[in-house]
């Protein structure tokens, strides 16, 4: 047995990373302005201009978790080797915030579509985005960019038509009035939206590796720090910007919790398109600010029904992640025929759709939003800047450090100020912590019964030999070169191995089997067990615990080619790439594959493995789909 280990392929630039960041970030000023101005009028901009900062600042501390976590700086994974106690209670605050941020993003996106009734637009919007996910797209991160891109040119365009008046805005600017503690509680209301910097740390195991590092000593810098200071620039930057221009708007009026402008109510929850239709109107007459504001209403409808799918995405990955830790029970990782988890998904959608209709309101879903991500955000920080065995510089320790006392401060605030958050947040962390104990209770059990059972491994007559990524070309070698003397048919094979990759018994593996008896051709029978996310106990998975794959290899015994047939076995979150790089790995000379059984919508939404695998295979490597 070739047993591969996991597989995860290094595949997402700074583009794609950019974009995923930018679809929580991005969106923040499409409703954090119109908040901050509900909460202090035109004294507004002196706690945008703090929040901005604190953006930055927390920018900055992940540039150095991302450096220092390249396979996944997330807080349940960069926390889990102080405390395990602590890396769940991060990981399901992170739970709070993604299920927040799906119900705030889907909400946000409506209202700036100006729907009738948004809520269940919103609603139904996160029940769809789930169904599709049933089918795992693959494509997510690209998507994102897609959106992010023309978003990010409107709102150049809105920042370049807010520039000439700003001269009004300056006169329009008033100073705080009320003591410290009120406009502390103003400032913390409106901290939101810094969710993104835990889904691009996450996302480090995935990067492209800088040129010169490897699998074994990988470093991802030069992808994390161009994304996260490209949208840094951006979002601080237009965020200051607009928060500014927004103050030059004239008669805005504050109305128990609502803003009203004249000709238009409830602006609170769209301000941009208000200033859109307001500054190109201005400039161009009302046909051309009715056209900005729809312009403005589409990109950002569409950015944030994408980090509608990035929360979701987040959520069935984190729950996947702890149920493969034994953290929560195992229901939460069984997989359907696409990889995904389908129990995870379906509860990890029904909350936010739920979240959405009971709350109701932007404002509302706000209060919730922060004290999940500040706490998590918080969590990593100190867990991080604390950890002396990590290389930090005196001042990235120390300036990560005052961040977390920041973000500290912030989130004991929000649970004396806001009972609606603090309730919420305790419930998230309770029913977690009990699932938890359920999970162990499940996970103590089933050792108790194994070790009754006496049951040993070594006894399969399947050969094992366990080789981890390094070794793997020696490993092949010597494979290729036993099967080679091994096989003892009146044919003389000239050429390379063949690789079948197979998904269970059937037409493929016949064929494969059969082409090896004719040719005496090496034959590699490799099953992939496709995962959205790789845990770490999967490193350690052989094939024996899977069952499909049990099955399989187990079969190749009645072929008549005994130990001549060498069966791989992987755990990969991208199977076209795990295929690729063994069948480069071993040099095939042709791979094996079925044909698609799935209908043209299902292809469409996971793309068709035939023709991403046949770009990613050598060119002179035969391709051959067995229908």
């Amino acid at each position: 047995m070739l047993d591969t280990g996991t597989s995860r392929p290094r595949d997402i630039d700074w583009k794609r990373a950019a974009g995923i960041l930018y679809g929580d970030w991005g969106t923040s000023k499409a409703y954090v302005i119109g908040l901050a101005f509900a909460v202090a009028g035109y004294s507004s901009f002196w706690l945008i201009l703090p929040m901005c900062l604190l953006t930055a600042l927390v920018g900055i501390n992940y540039i150095t978790i991302c450096r220092l976590y390249p396979n996944g700086g997330g807080v349940y994974a960069s926390v889990r080797h102080r405390s395990e106690v602590i890396s769940i209670v991060g990981a399901f605050l992170m739970v709070a915030d993604y299920i927040v941020t799906a119900s705030l993003s889907s909400l946000a996106a409506f209202t700036y579509l100006g729907v009738e009734h948004p809520i269940y637009f919103a609603g139904a919007a996160i029940i769809v985005i789930g169904a599709l996910n049933l089918f795992g797209p693959k494509h997510s991160g690209a998507f994102a960019v897609m959106v992010s891109i023309p978003t990010a040119i409107v709102v150049v365009i809105l920042g370049f038509f807010a520039l000439p008046h700003l001269g009004t805005a300056i006169t329009h600017i008033k100073p705080l009035h009320s003591g410290i503690i009120h406009n502390w509680t103003g400032f913390v209301s409106i901290v939101l939206a810094l969710s993104g910097v835990e889904a691009i740390a996450n996302a480090t195991g995935v990067m492209k590796l800088n040129p010169g590092s490897s699998l074994h000593a990988p470093v991802v810098t030069k992808t994390s720090t161009k994304a996260l200071l490209v949208v840094l620039g951006e979002v601080v930057g237009l965020t200051a910007l607009l928060g500014l221009g927004m103050m030059a708007l004239p008669g805005l009026v504050l109305a128990g919790g609502e803003v009203n402008a004249p000709g238009a109510q409830g602006v609170r929850d769209y301000m941009l398109r208000y200033m859109a239709q307001v500054f190109v109107g201005d400039a161009f007459g009302p046909l051309f600010g009715t056209i900005a504001a729809w312009a403005v209403s589409i990109t950002f409808g569409l950015l944030l029904l994408s980090a509608v799918n990035t929360a979701i995405l987040g959520l069935i990955s984190i729950s996947f992640l702890m149920s493969k830790d034994h953290e929560l029970p195992p229901v939460f990782a069984k997989l359907n025929q696409f990889g995904v988890p389908y129990f995870s998904l379906i509860v990890m959608v029904l909350i936010p759709a739920a979240l959405v209709v009971l709350v109701g309101d932007i404002s509302g879903l706000a209060e919730l939003y922060a004290v999940g991500v500040v706490g998590a955000i918080a969590t990593n920080l100190g867990a991080t800047s604390t950890d002396r065995k990590l290389a930090l510089k005196w001042r990235e320790r120390i300036l990560m450090f005052v961040t977390f006392t920041i973000l500290v401060a912030i989130e004991i605030t929000l649970f004396v100020e806001k009972p609606g958050a603090r309730v919420f947040a305790v419930t998230i962390l309770a029913v977690g912590l009990i699932m938890r104990g359920l999970a162990r209770e499940h996970s103590a059990r089933k050792d108790a019964r194994a070790k009754a059972k006496g049951h040993s491994l070594h006894h399969h007559k399947v050969a094992h030999v366990s080789i981890t990524s390094h070794d793997l070309g020696t490993s092949v070698a010597r494979h290729n070169l036993a099967a080679k003397h091994a096989f003892q048919h009146p044919t003389q094979h000239h050429g390379g191995p063949i690789l079948a990759a197979v998904r269970g018994l059937g037409k493929t593996l016949d064929f494969a089997v059969s082409e090896a008896l004719e040719t005496g051709r090496p034959l590699y029978v490799m099953f992939v067990r496709e995962q959205p996310v790789i845990a770490p106990g999967d490193r350690k998975k052989k094939w024996y615990d899977d069952l499909e794959a049990k099955e399989i290899f187990e079969s190749l015994q009645t072929e008549g080619l005994g130990e001549k047939i060498l069966p791989c076995y992987t755990i990969s979150d991208s199977p076209p790439n795990a295929i690729a790089d063994l069948a480069s790995t071993i040099g095939a000379e042709r791979v094996i594959i079925g044909a698609s059984q799935r209908g043209t919508l299902i292809t469409m939404l996971r793309g068709d493995m035939v023709s991403t695998l046949s770009k990613m295979i050598p060119e002179d490597m035969y391709l051959v789909v067995c229908g």
